[in-house]
This record gives C-alpha cells, structure tokens and sequence, in this order.
C-alpha cells in the first residue's frame, strides 16, 4: 500500500468515514487523469486551483467593482439580507467561520449586527480564503474597524476541501458562512464534508451564491447581461475581460438549486423541502441565492 493511500484512508477514518468510501476514494484514478470545469472550459482537476487563484489574484483590489459589476450593485443588499436573517448574537455569542471570504465584508456584516442588535462584542469570525491577496485586502479593510487587533476577527489562509484539522478543529463552530465562493472551488462535496466536520451538532451551514434564474424572461435579460455585458464592464473598470467572463460562465456550471440542496442533505445537513423559502431562497428570481442546512 502506498504512503499516499495509507494517508488518505487515515484521513478518511479520523472523520468517520466508512471503510468502503474510503477504499472507494483512495482506489480512484490518478488525480493527473481527472477533469473539472473552469467555467465552460475542461480542465485537468489539478489545474483548477491555480487557475481560479490567478483570477482573484487579479480581481482582488476591484472586489466591490467585480460584485457589482456581476450583480449590478445588488451584492450589497443581499448579503446584508444573509447575514440579518441569520441573526448572529441572537442566542448569545457565537463562534463562526467564513470560507472563501478573505476581504472580509461578510464577516464585518455578522460582527456589526451582532454589536448593533444585541450588544454583542463577544462573538468572533475566523476568515479562512486560499487566495493571499484577498486576505490582504481584507486585513487592509478591518484595519480601518473597531474590531482591529481584537479577538473578535481573524484572517487565516487555508484550502476550504482540506481545513487544517489542528487549526479547524471537529464540533467547534456555531455558524459557517460562504458567500460567493463555492462555485469556484474543485469539489464542491469536499467543502461541504469539510463544513459539516468544523460545524457542532445543530449549528448552521449557510451559502450565499448565484444561481440558476426561475423565470424566462428574467432568466433571458440576466444571460444577456452577463455574457455581453458584465465581461465589457471588466475591460473597462479593470482591464482584465477574461477573469470577468470566467466568472460568468462559472455561475451557469453551478448546481441547479435543488441539486445543490441535495449535495447538501448528501452531507450530512438537514435541509427544508426543495422549494423556495425553505432549502433555499432566491433572491432576485434566482440570479443569487441563500441554501441553509442544519448539522445533525
């Protein structure tokens, strides 16, 4: 038996898998062989990483310009709704994780209303990105907060499919947040696994992303806009067309709402029905979208 697969099942086995998903997984073909998607792209899995780190390695000093360019400004309104119907410090402090997050605006969100609505100055966010210069750009921004050089924040580079068991420790936080990061990730299950594991017993796993657009004529309007526009708006604000069309064509190879549910539920989460308002709410008709799930 190799190192590599001794590795892998022990990896397997410390977070309770099963001896047949481990064999399963460890048994699979050469990673070099495997392909995944870089927006409408094939790509070799392997490759993606670098890939998607050279985009926001571009984007990340224009991240408002980006989202709202890509949302048409709305970015702003829907993660204050995100954040305020999930109501951090409405049970006390909490301790959360914020994944793919590193400029940190979702993480000032939860902080502030915490502090505002419940006087709150206990609960703390750990923001995790894989990507270096987002987090500069994050650190650079709570600079400028109250939460500066307190114990309230935090900013750690980190891959969201593999956290560091020693730093994320198994059962240990109330709330994880990713908003606008999941689609970009290699596997999609391997965050979720990973969320589930850094998560205690009836906390919550919540995802704030584009998605698919439920009504025709909405639906017509938005695939215009972003295949015409949005790519335009990146040239002119940015100069960069490519990283901005990479991120159009990223949101249509998303899952479909009730797939993503159900890669959810496949994690272990408990999820409402697959309807709107329950395993997900749409926000805009679709073009973005909340998806929460409970650890059980």
């Amino acid at each position: 038996m190799s190192l590599s697969l001794t590795a892998n099942l022990r990896r397997c086995l410390a977070r309770n898998k099963t001896f047949t998903r481990c064999i399963s997984s460890s048994s699979s073909s050469d990673p070099q062989n495997k392909t995944t998607s870089f927006g409408f792209q094939t790509i070799p899995e392997n490759a993606k990483e670098s890939m998607v780190k050279n985009v926001f390695d571009s984007v990340a000093s224009k991240y408002d310009l980006m989202n709202d360019a890509m949302s048409m400004g709305v970015h702003r309104l829907w993660k204050d709704q995100f954040v305020g119907d999930l109501k951090p410090g409405r049970r006390g402090p909490m301790k959360c994780i914020d994944v793919a997050g590193g400029t940190g605006d979702i993480a000032l969100r939860i902080l502030d209303f915490a502090r505002e609505n419940y006087a709150d100055r206990e609960t703390s966010v750990e923001v995790v990105d894989i990507n270096d210069q987002m987090l500069k750009e994050g650190y650079r921004r709570f600079k400028k907060t109250m939460y500066h050089n307190t114990p309230q924040i935090s900013f750690h580079e980190a891959n969201a499919q593999s956290l560091p068991v020693e730093k994320f420790l198994d059962n240990s936080y109330d709330l994880y947040t990713i908003a606008f990061g999941i689609r970009n990730v290699t596997s999609i299950p391997a965050v979720l696994e990973e969320a589930y594991r850094v998560l205690k017993p009836g906390a919550t796993f919540a995802c704030l992303e584009f998605n698919r657009v439920d009504n025709p004529i909405l639906g017509t309007l938005y695939d215009q806009y972003s295949f015409h526009i949005i790519p335009l708006l990146g040239t002119i604000l940015t100069g960069d067309r490519s990283s901005y069309q990479y991120l159009v064509e990223s949101i249509r190879k998303f899952p479909s709402q009730p797939d993503f549910a159900k890669m959810i539920r496949d994690a272990g989460f408990s999820t409402g029905k697959d309807v709107d308002g329950a395993a997900w709410t749409n926000l805009w008709g679709g073009v973005a979208c909340v998806h929460t799930g409970v650890k059980i």
